[in-house]
């Protein structure tokens, strides 16, 4: 099935959901513009719009009744942010949903009145998105993630379950500031791990793979990448490919790398992250303003490992990060 067709279905689904005391019938259909910063094609990219309009339905926003979602996929690439975001605000949204933090810039850029819930996020003040946490100030507000504690966290978890690692690269996108400050936060705990960091930019893919390859010549060398950021998201595959192709342990942001092979994540769970934006959505339908809804931290972690990774590394994984795991893959 097409992924335009089952959009189409999830309307219709989310149709069935019953109204929860949100939206009557017969009232105007509100429109929401939600730009991706994934590939159309990509699996994980269907389950977040699934859970974002799960929880709508559960407070009682229905597609095809009061509810209309144009969804748009910016592949990772910051010319298609910015050209969907003028698309998406040129249809007079009442509010739109961002998905990366470049997506948040591209909005603010095309309209500084037009509602922005983001999700997903880093730094949304380094970014310049918000005043401050408490009190956005701004047409933007939303969830972001503890993504600079939880990247010297990530190197915890690399030696834990690869104590032999000496040497570390930091993939990051160092145009960012999520990319210095998740790369500031790993300087931070490596003297005490013993680890030495060597930084690795994501501008393109020959830059990823002649460094990486370059990297991989030393001995006792890991891998760790910084933040969900749009750019890693979409490398993805390559820095995998990679990791396997030289036998280097790596730890990675978020599920889906493990899923497609990767040895180890750590970061907040973005389908809840998805269905709380739902309610920051309904609550700027009902009138309140981004300006005063305060950012939101995560308010779930998960960790999962892939035991099938681990085995062709020759690393065997111990009980008690076993017991610790949300989910592994065998």
């Amino acid at each position: 099935m097409k992924r335009r067709e089952f959009i189409t279905l999830l309307g219709g689904a989310a149709a069935a959901w019953p109204l929860a005391g949100g939206a009557q019938q017969g009232e105007r259909v509100r429109r929401i513009g939600v730009l991706m910063s994934a590939v159309e094609s990509d699996p994980r990219g269907l389950e977040y719009i699934t859970a974002f309009a799960q929880g709508l339905a559960e407070l009682g926003w229905t597609v095809g009744r009061n509810v209309r979602i144009e969804y748009r996929w910016g592949a990772g690439d910051l010319d298609r942010f910015r050209r969907y975001a003028a698309e998406l605000v040129a249809l007079s949204p009442d509010v739109v949903v961002a998905t990366a933090g470049s997506i948040v810039g591209a909005f603010q850029q095309a309209s500084r009145t037009v509602p922005i819930v983001f999700v997903t996020t880093i730094d949304p003040i380094g970014g310049g998105w918000v005043e401050s946490l408490s009190r956005p100030g701004t047409n933007a507000t939303g969830f972001a993630s503890s993504e600079f504690s939880m990247s010297g966290k990530r190197l915890e978890l690399l030696k834990e379950i690869a104590p032999g690692v000496k040497r570390v690269a930091v993939i990051r996108d160092p145009s960012v500031p999520a990319g210095s400050g998740g790369l500031a936060a790993i300087q931070t705990v490596a003297p005490s791990l013993g680890v030495e960091l060597t930084a690795i930019g994501v501008r393109d893919a020959g830059e990823i793979e002649r460094a990486i390859t370059a990297f991989a010549r030393g001995s006792n060398d890991g891998l760790i990448t910084v933040g969900p950021t749009s750019s890693v998201q979409r490398y993805r595959d390559l820095i995998i490919t990679l990791a396997a192709r030289h036998r280097l342990p790596a730890i990675y942001p978020g599920r889906h790398f493990v899923i497609s092979g990767g040895l180890i994540s750590y970061g907040a769970d973005p389908i809840d992250q998805y269905r709380r934006a739902a309610g920051y959505v309904d609550r700027i339908l009902k009138g309140e303003k981004p300006a005063d809804l305060p950012v939101q931290a995560p308010t779930k972690y998960e960790l999962v490992i892939n035991l099938k990774t681990a085995k062709a590394l020759g690393l065997e994984v111990p009980a008690t990060l076993l017991a610790l795991a949300d989910e592994v893959i065998e």
